[in-house]
Protein backbone atom coordinates (compact mmCIF):
# COMPACT_ATOMS: atom_id res chain seq x y z
CA UNK A 1 0.00 0.00 0.00
CA UNK A 2 1.59 3.12 -0.85
CA UNK A 3 1.12 6.26 1.19
CA UNK A 4 1.70 9.87 2.51
CA UNK A 5 2.53 10.96 5.93
CA UNK A 6 1.12 14.01 6.67
CA UNK A 7 0.69 16.29 9.62
CA UNK A 8 -1.12 19.59 10.48
CA UNK A 9 0.69 20.70 13.76
CA UNK A 10 2.23 17.73 14.97
CA UNK A 11 -1.53 16.21 14.44
CA UNK A 12 0.09 13.22 11.99
CA UNK A 13 -1.60 10.60 9.84
CA UNK A 14 -0.89 7.99 7.37
CA UNK A 15 -2.64 9.21 3.89
CA UNK A 16 -3.81 6.95 0.86
CA UNK A 17 -5.26 7.80 -2.13
CA UNK A 18 -8.37 5.34 -2.01
CA UNK A 19 -8.77 5.45 -5.66
CA UNK A 20 -5.75 3.79 -6.42
CA UNK A 21 -4.84 1.79 -3.16
CA UNK A 22 -7.46 -1.23 -3.10
CA UNK A 23 -7.68 -1.68 0.76
CA UNK A 24 -11.05 -3.91 1.55
CA UNK A 25 -13.36 -2.41 4.42
CA UNK A 26 -13.16 -5.10 6.26
CA UNK A 27 -9.26 -4.91 6.75
CA UNK A 28 -9.40 -0.95 7.49
CA UNK A 29 -9.35 -0.95 11.24
CA UNK A 30 -6.63 -3.51 11.41
CA UNK A 31 -4.59 -1.51 8.90
CA UNK A 32 -5.20 1.49 10.85
CA UNK A 33 -3.49 -0.07 14.21
CA UNK A 34 -0.62 -1.42 12.44
CA UNK A 35 0.64 1.35 10.40
CA UNK A 36 -0.08 3.63 13.50
CA UNK A 37 2.36 2.08 15.72
CA UNK A 38 5.09 4.23 16.75
CA UNK A 39 7.26 0.84 17.28
CA UNK A 40 6.40 -1.69 14.57
CA UNK A 41 4.30 0.40 12.16
CA UNK A 42 4.77 3.77 10.35
CA UNK A 43 3.81 6.00 13.37
CA UNK A 44 0.56 8.23 13.28
CA UNK A 45 -2.30 9.12 14.99
CA UNK A 46 -4.58 7.11 12.60
CA UNK A 47 -5.28 6.63 8.85
CA UNK A 48 -7.06 8.50 6.29
CA UNK A 49 -8.62 7.55 3.10
CA UNK A 50 -9.23 10.13 0.39
CA UNK A 51 -11.89 8.51 -1.69
CA UNK A 52 -13.26 9.50 -5.00
CA UNK A 53 -17.12 10.63 -4.75
CA UNK A 54 -19.56 9.76 -7.73
CA UNK A 55 -21.29 14.13 -6.61
CA UNK A 56 -21.11 17.15 -8.87
CA UNK A 57 -21.10 18.95 -5.31
CA UNK A 58 -18.51 17.11 -3.50
CA UNK A 59 -14.60 16.65 -4.50
CA UNK A 60 -13.71 14.02 -2.28
CA UNK A 61 -14.84 11.96 0.34
CA UNK A 62 -12.33 11.89 3.69
CA UNK A 63 -12.12 7.82 5.49
CA UNK A 64 -10.70 8.01 8.78
CA UNK A 65 -9.72 5.74 11.50
CA UNK A 66 -8.10 6.59 14.57
CA UNK A 67 -5.19 4.98 15.83
CA UNK A 68 -7.49 1.76 17.78
CA UNK A 69 -8.85 1.47 14.67
CA UNK A 70 -12.17 2.88 15.81
CA UNK A 71 -13.61 5.28 12.93
CA UNK A 72 -13.93 9.08 13.62
CA UNK A 73 -16.17 11.45 11.79
CA UNK A 74 -14.22 14.40 11.92
CA UNK A 75 -10.55 15.91 12.04
CA UNK A 76 -9.89 19.79 11.33
CA UNK A 77 -6.20 19.13 10.81
CA UNK A 78 -7.05 16.16 8.88
CA UNK A 79 -9.33 17.48 6.44
CA UNK A 80 -6.57 20.52 5.93
CA UNK A 81 -4.22 17.84 4.66
CA UNK A 82 -6.36 16.34 2.57
CA UNK A 83 -7.14 19.58 0.91
CA UNK A 84 -3.05 19.94 0.32
CA UNK A 85 -2.84 16.12 -0.52
CA UNK A 86 -5.15 16.49 -3.41
CA UNK A 87 -4.05 19.46 -5.12
CA UNK A 88 -0.45 19.12 -4.70
CA UNK A 89 -0.39 15.94 -6.09
CA UNK A 90 -3.03 17.28 -8.82
CA UNK A 91 -5.81 15.28 -8.48
CA UNK A 92 -7.62 18.76 -8.64
CA UNK A 93 -6.54 21.86 -9.85
CA UNK A 94 -9.52 23.75 -7.37
CA UNK A 95 -8.53 26.16 -4.75
CA UNK A 96 -11.97 25.93 -3.32
CA UNK A 97 -12.76 22.23 -2.58
CA UNK A 98 -15.93 20.23 -0.73
CA UNK A 99 -14.76 17.05 0.96
CA UNK A 100 -17.24 14.87 3.21
CA UNK A 101 -16.08 13.52 6.24
CA UNK A 102 -18.99 10.86 7.72
CA UNK A 103 -21.63 12.54 5.83
CA UNK A 104 -20.79 15.86 6.73
CA UNK A 105 -19.68 18.45 3.89
CA UNK A 106 -17.01 21.14 4.83
CA UNK A 107 -15.56 23.57 2.34
CA UNK A 108 -12.19 24.88 2.16
CA UNK A 109 -10.38 27.36 0.42
CA UNK A 110 -6.66 27.08 0.12
CA UNK A 111 -3.41 29.46 0.18
CA UNK A 112 -0.66 28.55 -2.12
CA UNK A 113 2.75 29.09 -1.49
CA UNK A 114 5.49 30.70 -4.31
CA UNK A 115 6.23 26.80 -5.10
CA UNK A 116 3.19 25.89 -5.92
CA UNK A 117 1.96 23.96 -3.39
CA UNK A 118 -0.51 24.18 -0.70
CA UNK A 119 0.77 26.75 2.28
CA UNK A 120 -2.34 27.03 4.69
CA UNK A 121 -6.06 26.06 4.45
CA UNK A 122 -9.23 27.63 5.82
CA UNK A 123 -12.04 25.74 6.41
CA UNK A 124 -15.77 26.26 7.15
CA UNK A 125 -16.53 23.92 9.56
CA UNK A 126 -20.07 24.16 9.99
CA UNK A 127 -21.63 25.47 12.75
CA UNK A 128 -21.35 23.86 16.41
CA UNK A 129 -23.47 21.32 17.79
CA UNK A 130 -24.70 22.50 21.08
CA UNK A 131 -27.67 20.66 22.19
CA UNK A 132 -26.43 18.68 24.82
CA UNK A 133 -28.58 15.14 23.48
CA UNK A 134 -26.94 16.12 20.15
CA UNK A 135 -23.01 16.19 21.01
CA UNK A 136 -23.96 13.64 22.92
CA UNK A 137 -23.75 13.74 26.50
CA UNK A 138 -25.86 12.51 29.22
CA UNK A 139 -26.18 15.10 32.29
CA UNK A 140 -29.19 16.45 34.89
CA UNK A 141 -31.62 18.39 33.37
CA UNK A 142 -30.87 20.57 36.43
CA UNK A 143 -27.44 21.46 35.04
CA UNK A 144 -28.50 22.16 31.29
CA UNK A 145 -29.23 25.77 30.40
CA UNK A 146 -32.07 26.81 28.52
CA UNK A 147 -33.14 29.63 30.35
CA UNK A 148 -30.37 31.82 30.88
CA UNK A 149 -30.76 35.35 29.43
CA UNK A 150 -26.68 34.64 29.08
CA UNK A 151 -27.04 32.21 26.14
CA UNK A 152 -31.15 32.99 25.28
CA UNK A 153 -29.97 34.60 21.65
CA UNK A 154 -28.78 30.78 21.72
CA UNK A 155 -30.77 28.36 23.42
CA UNK A 156 -34.26 28.65 21.04
CA UNK A 157 -31.75 27.17 18.26
CA UNK A 158 -29.34 24.87 19.95
CA UNK A 159 -31.30 23.30 22.62
CA UNK A 160 -29.89 22.80 26.01
CA UNK A 161 -26.47 23.39 25.98
CA UNK A 162 -24.00 21.73 28.51
CA UNK A 163 -22.08 24.97 29.39
CA UNK A 164 -19.98 25.20 32.76
CA UNK A 165 -21.39 21.72 33.26
CA UNK A 166 -20.08 20.21 36.88
CA UNK A 167 -18.55 16.67 36.27
CA UNK A 168 -16.55 13.99 39.06
CA UNK A 169 -13.73 12.90 37.20
CA UNK A 170 -10.66 11.57 39.76
CA UNK A 171 -12.36 12.38 42.58
CA UNK A 172 -12.79 16.11 42.15
CA UNK A 173 -15.44 18.25 40.65
CA UNK A 174 -14.42 19.64 37.28
CA UNK A 175 -16.03 22.15 35.34
CA UNK A 176 -16.99 21.25 31.57
CA UNK A 177 -18.75 22.91 28.12
CA UNK A 178 -19.47 20.08 25.81
CA UNK A 179 -19.34 21.30 22.17
CA UNK A 180 -19.76 18.72 18.87
CA UNK A 181 -17.73 19.69 15.87
CA UNK A 182 -19.11 16.35 14.26
CA UNK A 183 -17.51 14.50 16.49
CA UNK A 184 -18.20 14.96 20.41
CA UNK A 185 -16.03 17.20 22.32
CA UNK A 186 -15.41 17.85 26.74
CA UNK A 187 -13.93 21.66 27.17
CA UNK A 188 -12.95 21.87 30.84
CA UNK A 189 -10.61 25.02 31.67
CA UNK A 190 -7.72 24.30 33.88
CA UNK A 191 -7.96 26.42 37.37
CA UNK A 192 -5.59 29.40 37.95
CA UNK A 193 -3.12 27.37 39.93
CA UNK A 194 -2.84 24.45 37.55
CA UNK A 195 0.24 24.46 34.74
CA UNK A 196 -0.85 23.22 31.46
CA UNK A 197 2.15 22.10 30.37
CA UNK A 198 2.56 20.24 33.50
CA UNK A 199 -0.80 18.50 34.07
CA UNK A 200 -1.15 15.13 33.99
CA UNK A 201 -3.53 14.48 31.16
CA UNK A 202 -2.34 10.47 31.13
CA UNK A 203 -4.05 10.04 33.89
CA UNK A 204 -6.75 12.64 33.70
CA UNK A 205 -8.04 12.04 29.88
CA UNK A 206 -8.90 8.41 29.47
CA UNK A 207 -11.09 8.87 32.51
CA UNK A 208 -13.04 12.06 30.42
CA UNK A 209 -12.95 9.21 27.30
CA UNK A 210 -15.17 6.50 28.89
CA UNK A 211 -16.68 8.69 31.73
CA UNK A 212 -20.41 7.22 31.42
CA UNK A 213 -21.89 10.53 30.46
CA UNK A 214 -20.34 10.57 27.24
CA UNK A 215 -22.14 7.40 25.16
CA UNK A 216 -19.76 8.03 22.41
CA UNK A 217 -16.60 8.36 24.33
CA UNK A 218 -15.32 12.02 24.17
CA UNK A 219 -12.60 14.15 23.16
CA UNK A 220 -11.13 16.35 26.08
CA UNK A 221 -9.23 19.94 26.15
CA UNK A 222 -7.87 21.21 28.74
CA UNK A 223 -7.70 24.72 28.40
CA UNK A 224 -5.63 27.72 30.00
CA UNK A 225 -6.58 31.56 29.32
CA UNK A 226 -3.85 33.70 28.43
CA UNK A 227 -6.14 36.79 27.08
CA UNK A 228 -9.34 37.53 25.10
CA UNK A 229 -7.43 36.43 21.94
CA UNK A 230 -5.29 33.65 22.87
CA UNK A 231 -5.34 30.54 24.83
CA UNK A 232 -3.16 27.48 25.05
CA UNK A 233 -4.85 23.95 25.25
CA UNK A 234 -3.61 20.11 25.24
CA UNK A 235 -5.92 17.74 24.16
CA UNK A 236 -6.76 14.08 24.72
CA UNK A 237 -8.24 12.08 21.65
CA UNK A 238 -10.99 9.39 21.51
CA UNK A 239 -8.77 6.48 20.30
CA UNK A 240 -5.87 7.76 20.05
CA UNK A 241 -4.89 9.62 23.53
CA UNK A 242 -2.96 13.01 23.99
CA UNK A 243 -1.97 14.57 20.43
CA UNK A 244 -0.12 17.26 19.63
CA UNK A 245 -2.95 19.20 17.95
CA UNK A 246 -6.80 18.67 17.50
CA UNK A 247 -8.26 21.04 14.68
CA UNK A 248 -11.94 20.29 15.60
CA UNK A 249 -10.62 20.35 19.48
CA UNK A 250 -9.49 24.22 18.28
CA UNK A 251 -12.68 25.07 17.25
CA UNK A 252 -14.76 23.41 20.26
CA UNK A 253 -12.26 25.24 22.61
CA UNK A 254 -12.55 28.40 20.96
CA UNK A 255 -16.74 27.99 20.83
CA UNK A 256 -16.71 27.54 24.87
CA UNK A 257 -14.31 30.06 25.19
CA UNK A 258 -16.65 32.33 23.59
CA UNK A 259 -19.62 30.88 25.47
CA UNK A 260 -18.44 31.15 28.49
CA UNK A 261 -17.30 34.72 28.15
CA UNK A 262 -13.71 34.07 28.37
CA UNK A 263 -12.02 35.02 24.95
CA UNK A 264 -13.39 37.35 21.96
CA UNK A 265 -14.71 36.07 18.41
CA UNK A 266 -11.36 35.59 17.41
CA UNK A 267 -8.87 33.03 19.10
CA UNK A 268 -5.86 32.07 18.54
CA UNK A 269 -5.64 28.12 19.78
CA UNK A 270 -1.81 27.06 21.05
CA UNK A 271 -1.19 23.22 20.80
CA UNK A 272 2.03 21.23 21.62
CA UNK A 273 2.41 21.41 17.77
CA UNK A 274 1.60 24.88 16.92
CA UNK A 275 -1.18 27.53 16.39
CA UNK A 276 -4.60 27.27 14.93
CA UNK A 277 -6.74 30.29 14.35
CA UNK A 278 -10.38 30.12 15.25
CA UNK A 279 -13.79 32.21 14.70
CA UNK A 280 -17.33 31.85 15.52
CA UNK A 281 -19.40 34.81 15.59
CA UNK A 282 -22.05 33.13 18.16
CA UNK A 283 -24.84 33.54 15.95
CA UNK A 284 -27.09 30.76 15.15
CA UNK A 285 -26.15 28.28 12.05
CA UNK A 286 -23.13 30.62 12.18
CA UNK A 287 -20.05 28.27 10.94
CA UNK A 288 -16.95 27.89 12.92
CA UNK A 289 -13.92 28.67 10.65
CA UNK A 290 -10.17 27.69 11.34
CA UNK A 291 -7.14 28.24 9.29
CA UNK A 292 -3.85 26.42 10.21
CA UNK A 293 -1.09 24.34 8.04
CA UNK A 294 -0.61 21.33 6.57
CA UNK A 295 2.64 19.39 6.10
CA UNK A 296 3.84 16.44 4.04
CA UNK A 297 6.77 14.18 5.77
CA UNK A 298 7.49 11.94 3.76
CA UNK A 299 5.79 9.41 1.08
CA UNK A 300 6.39 5.58 1.45
CA UNK A 301 4.93 1.99 1.07
CA UNK A 302 4.18 -0.73 3.12
CA UNK A 303 3.12 -4.62 2.98
CA UNK A 304 -0.21 -4.84 4.72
Amino acid sequence: MKFTKMHGCGNDYVYVDGGKENVPSEKKSKVAQMVSDRHFGIGSDGIIFINPVADDDIDFEMEMYNADGSRSEMCGNGIRCVAKYVYDKKLTDKTTLTIVSAGKKKYIDLKIGSDGLVETVKVDMGAPILDATSVPVSVSDDFLTNDNKKYEALSPKYGRLAVDVPIEVAEKTWHMTCVSMGNPHCVVFLPENEDLANFDIEAVGPLFENHSVFPNRTNTEFVKIDDKNNVHMRVWERGTGETLACGTGCCATTVACILNGLTDTEVTVHVLGGDIKCSWDKKPESPVIMEGPATTVFEGEIEI
